[in-house]
């Protein structure tokens, strides 16, 4: 999926950023910040890149993240890239509006999301400033949100069930040699 978004949007890079810690769930059944970012890396390659940077930066929210990233690297235009399961979530997000003036949403496809992250509260609220994913970092002026939808095949993956699918595994018998 992160190749779809390099080519459509034109990225020279994809971070994955792992969290520490995501302030909006129980870090029961959260395997340990080494694990994911271990997990994280062996899916990277090319220009899509693990970090574990929130942990060195010692943020909690994406939006200081962000914060700091632009701080930090000047001249980089950031894109928040998510899958359609979090559009939904925005309005529970530490100063999310304030987040999306400040950096575009790129939204990925996933199975029984899309239309329901499309039908939310956030999308809707950011509907005039709906952009094609080739225009999204287009002109400098950043004084309102701007967001896309990249055109690509719904993906299932996500950590939550790739958790759900490692604990099921790790719960079955083992068979003897």
């Amino acid at each position: 999926m992160a190749d779809h978004a390099l080519r459509a949007l034109r990225l020279d890079q994809v971070w994955l950023l792992v969290s520490p810690g995501n302030p909006l769930k129980p870090s029961r059944g959260m395997a340990p910040f080494p694990e994911r970012l271990a997990s994280a890396r062996r899916i990277a390659g090319g220009r899509v890149l693990a970090t574990g940077i929130e942990a060195r930066l010692g943020t909690r929210y994406t939006v200081d993240t962000l914060a700091l990233l632009r701080r930090r690297f000047p001249l980089a235009r950031f894109v928040l890239l998510v899958g359609a399961d979090i559009p939904p979530q925005l309005p529970r997000w530490k100063r999310w509006r304030h987040m999306l003036r400040q950096t575009p949403l790129a939204v990925l496809p996933r199975p029984g999301e899309t239309r329901r992250a499309l039908a939310g509260r956030a999308i809707h609220l950011l509907q005039p400033w709906r952009r094609r994913p080739a225009g999204l970092l287009a002109g400098r002026d950043m004084s309102h949100a701007r967001w896309c939808l990249i055109p690509a095949r719904e993906h299932p993956a996500s950590a939550t069930a790739i958790r759900a699918a490692l604990a099921r595994q790790n719960n079955m018998p083992r068979r003897q040699p």
